[in-house]
């Protein structure tokens, strides 16, 4: 597993979801989703909920929060 990978899924483990605001900001990863197949890909059981927000024009935007699905604790 690359470096980018095991930041992602210890970032999950410690605080329970990620977004791509919070992937790019703490983590300096630009492409979360990318780092989401290839944690799926690896077998780990990643679900998704879709969050929405208002951005600074006032329109409502959807975005992905990522979070471990049943407790799973692979590689701690």
């Amino acid at each position: 597993m690359n470096g980018q990978n095991e930041m992602v899924l210890s970032y999950m483990k410690q605080f329970g979801s990620i977004t791509p605001l919070d992937a790019m900001q703490d983590l300096g990863c630009m492409r979360l989703s990318a780092r989401i197949k290839d944690l799926r890909d690896a077998g780990h059981p990643i679900g998704r909920r879709w969050r929405t927000c208002t951005n600074r024009f006032g329109n409502q935007v959807r975005y992905a929060e990522y979070f471990i699905q049943n407790g799973d604790s692979r590689g701690t």
